[in-house]
């Protein structure tokens, strides 16, 4: 490598280029290079997307990689990514990834820290940036946020392969413990943006649409890292949400009741991941086990939520004939939580058609509960 002058911008700042070099050149490359990547950052905000310009950021962002310390060029990316707001996180975030990936399968046997660091960055990051939710808005897509979902699982995918082709995860301390962060990664995804992606508006010959491929591959990837979707629907199902939304899956991975209840959602309304779901449940005990996620749900104020509440709960209903639901659903701590709640949304919710809704709903419940159900209901 040899340094060159070159004119990042309107800031004179040293590039690299391909060729031969001198001792001194390396060796100052080697120690400080890593600091070019804030300005290389800032050069990038300034050009267009695809350009000559970006091109040429990122091969000086790749000589880099080449030339330096990778845990250096790592923490100097996430330094940018995490800095990054408003309109240029996906500006940064979308051209940032590859080089970052490269710099993570670098780091050999030691990275599933510096992999989880990662992921909890960019997605902190994204999450400041608001779900599209009319059909205008995820076709316009103005922060980028769909175009980030499909490029951070593109960047994901190799560690979750990594984890899926491990032979044994207890003698690999390394490994499992990337499991555990992908994990947490996944469940976040869950939370958000999947949460409140309005994927019920999405015609269903819209299979491609970024935000349900997006939800299939989170789903996909749960599966690979060998998380139990029974034992994780069922986890949280009969208990009651409380303020402290963390809880333990598979023994260690941290998720939130909102994360579960979006599992659930993507698994009885939307169908995705249901081919993985080995397990038949029965009707009255589907129903049961969702109290719980639908608790989570119509508990909050935002129409995306309320909406995948009612879906749920009219989804499991479904499953039931009519006059056949036992009186002892009523003994699941949330079942009164969502009685309650669905005559609030019935009555104060300012949208009319979930108003409509939860009417429709509450009479769907009175009409699958049997004799002595609707006794203790109406009691």
């Amino acid at each position: 490598m040899c340094f060159k002058h070159r004119t990042l911008g309107q800031g004179g700042v040293i590039g690299l280029h391909s060729g031969p070099h001198n001792q001194t050149d390396g060796i100052l490359i080697r120690n400080v290079g890593w600091n070019l990547i804030g300005p290389i950052a800032k050069c990038m905000q300034s050009c267009a997307v695809g350009s000559e310009k970006e091109r040429g950021c990122l091969q000086l962002l790749n000589a880099l990689i080449e030339s330096c310390n990778p845990k250096e060029i790592l923490l100097g990316i996430l330094e940018q990514i995490d800095e990054a707001a408003g309109d240029h996180i996906s500006r940064i975030i979308l051209p940032f990834l590859q080089p970052l990936q490269i710099v993570l399968l670098k780091l050999g046997n030691k990275k599933s820290y510096s992999v989880g660091l990662s992921l909890s960055t960019i997605h902190s990051r994204l999450s400041n940036l608001p779900v599209p939710y009319t059909a205008q808005q995820m076709q316009e897509d103005k922060y980028s946020l769909c175009q980030c979902c499909l490029a951070l699982v593109q960047f994901a995918q190799p560690f979750i392969d990594i984890v899926s082709q491990s032979i044994d995860l207890s003698k690999e301390a390394d490994t499992e413990e990337m499991r555990k962060e992908l994990l947490t990664f996944c469940f976040s995804c869950l939370k958000y943006p999947l949460l409140n992606a309005p994927l019920n508006t999405l015609p269903e010959d819209e299979g491609d649409h970024p935000l349900r491929v997006f939800a299939k591959q989170i789903m996909g990837f749960l599966v690979s890292l060998g998380e139990s979707l029974p034992r994780t629907f069922v986890q949280r199902g009969h208990s009651a949400p409380t303020n402290d939304t963390e809880g333990s899956i598979s023994g260690n991975e941290v998720c939130s009741v909102e994360s579960l209840a979006c599992l659930s959602y993507l698994l009885f309304v939307q169908h995705i991941g249901i081919d993985s779901f080995p397990f038949v449940f029965g009707p009255s005990f589907l129903v049961k086990s969702n109290m719980g996620h639908v608790a989570v749900l119509l508990k909050r104020t935002e129409e995306s939520l309320l909406s995948k509440g009612l879906d749920l709960l009219e989804h499991s209903l479904l499953r039931v004939d009519n006059g056949s639901l036992p009186e002892d659903v009523l003994e699941v701590l949330t079942a009164n939580q969502v009685l309650q709640d669905l005559v609030k949304v019935m009555t104060l919710c300012p949208i009319e058609h979930l108003r409509k809704k939860s009417l429709a709903t509450l009479q769907l419940v009175i009409d699958k509960f049997c004799v002595e159900g609707k006794y203790k209901l109406f009691r």
